[in-house]
């Protein structure tokens, strides 16, 4: 029988503790280490020492590990080993600050606030500082309440998720046995909206291609070679047009989906994504918005090069050049996503282009809607906020969720304390002061049921 009445002060306290003058001062402290994960000299390990201090205080008991260079944090309390064991994940490093470009002159490393919108500013607010603080706060509200969490946890927090999680796989393969873990529940990326409790089950995977096509050396006169001469950038214009439908339907063979899963499909119904920033008539024909986002596979241009564009002369480019990221649902087969442009590219004429794989890659991977643990957290958070959250079979973006699903063997279940509008990777972080309360609170009631629930009722087994 649920306990409803000190659940209810459990939720309380994790609000009254997220609207605290403390609760901003450990924010700022957060904030204040400069976690740039493309600096060098980026203070990580010191971020991590001063996260495990605050594990500590919750008894937790804390390890470091280094992997692939870069630092990981471990903090575990387990309670009873016949309660179920639950792994979290959060990452303190991010994208470079981007001083000086901040709003009125704000500090990225400094947290500030816009008394007019409520808005809370700072590097990492969203992602991933303010979120894994949010979860600590519940975590404290719980023990307060109870004395005890009624589960085992481990938290596992890492400096490099923005570099595509370095040493992430090395390390779950090395704490596997260690771990034991029934369900990752853990919180990153984007509510749909910011009045919306949403979880998502997973995260599509993401591959980017560069696309060269050199011609000659140097220029030559538009007008005396015009005509005459193959023009790189015209030749590539029309190799990227046969990627995508001029609606923006993906036409590569290997990259696209058999189709959307039933549950996905029913899940997705009505649900207007992107914070309603969308174009309904772009994308693959018979889907809507949302399952275009999460339950279907996209391509997209990032850049495209050819001449100079801040100065062009009167001249056929011999060199131009473009950068295409897919993002993917599980059930693509990803290790040859490659070889499908390549045999797409070829079919259609063009096989001077060069392919170059280009940068880190996340593999899709997502529980689905209807497992046991997904319909148990949606189910708490509804209870703690009077009205069922939104479910996503998978984020847009990606995210290291494949590690959890293919090295641990865990279901996968995310629940984000963000929203579309805060700018991550952007100038001008930022996140509502109200949401960490409520969010909180749903972190609160979630940890305080997940200690009254079995492992074979959370699992379904």
């Amino acid at each position: 029988m649920l306990d409803t009445p000190a659940r209810d002060t459990a939720t309380a306290l994790a609000r009254s503790i997220a609207e605290d003058d403390a609760f901003r001062a450990a924010l700022a402290d957060l904030i204040a280490f400069p976690t740039d994960a493309s600096n060098p000299d980026a203070p990580l390990h010191a971020y991590l020492a001063h996260v495990a201090q605050g594990f500590a205080a919750m008894g937790f008991e804390t390890q470091g590990f280094t992997s692939d260079g870069r630092p990981f944090l471990l903090a575990s309390r387990i309670e009873d080993a016949g309660r179920p064991t639950v792994l979290g994940y959060a990452h303190g490093d991010t994208v470079p600050g981007m001083e000086g470009q901040w709003a009125e002159d704000r500090d990225p490393w400094t947290l500030t606030e816009d008394p007019a919108t409520g808005r809370w500013y700072g590097r990492g607010i969203a992602d991933n500082k303010g979120q894994m603080l949010v979860n600590m706060t519940g975590l404290q509200a719980v023990l307060a309440a109870r004395g005890s969490l009624g589960f085992n946890l481990h938290v596992l927090v890492e400096m490099g998720e923005e570099l595509g999680s370095p040493g992430l796989g090395k390390v779950c393969e090395r704490l596997k046995a260690r771990l034991g873990a029934d369900v990752l529940i853990a919180s990153d990326g984007p509510r749909v909206a910011v009045d919306r409790p949403t979880i998502f089950l997973g995260a599509r995977g993401g591959a980017t291609f560069r696309l060269r096509l050199k011609r000659r050396q140097g220029g030559r006169h538009s007008g005396n070679f015009g005509g005459a001469l193959k023009n790189p950038a015209l030749e590539l214009a029309h190799a990227l047009a046969t990627i995508a439908s001029a609606k923006g339907a993906l036409q590569v063979p290997g990259w696209v989906p058999a189709g959307v899963p039933a549950a996905a499909h029913a899940a997705l119904a009505g649900l207007t994504p992107a914070g309603g920033e969308v174009d309904a008539d772009w994308g693959a024909e018979g889907l809507t918005p949302a399952e275009r986002i999460h339950a279907w596979n996209s391509a997209e241009i990032l850049a495209f090069s050819a001449g100079n564009i801040a100065k062009p002369v009167n001249a056929i480019p011999d060199e131009a050049q473009a950068v295409v990221q897919l993002r993917y649902v599980p059930g693509i087969d990803d290790e040859n996503l490659e070889t499908a442009l390549r045999t797409h590219l070829d079919a259609q004429g063009h096989p001077d282009i060069v392919i170059e794989r280009q940068g880190s890659r996340f593999r899709a991977a997502a529980t689905p809607v209807d497992h046991p643990a997904a319909q148990f957290v949606a189910t708490s958070l509804a209870r703690t906020h009077g009205a069922a959250p939104v479910v996503l079979p998978s984020l847009g973006g990606s995210l290291p969720n494949d590690i959890f699903t293919e090295i641990l063997g865990l279901p996968t279940v995310w629940v984000p304390h963000s929203y579309p509008g805060c700018s991550q990777h952007a100038p001008d972080e930022h996140l509502p002061r109200k949401i960490f309360a409520e969010a909180a609170a749903l972190m609160a009631g979630l940890y305080w049921d997940l200690g009254e629930v079995s492992t074979d009722a959370l699992l379904g087994s």
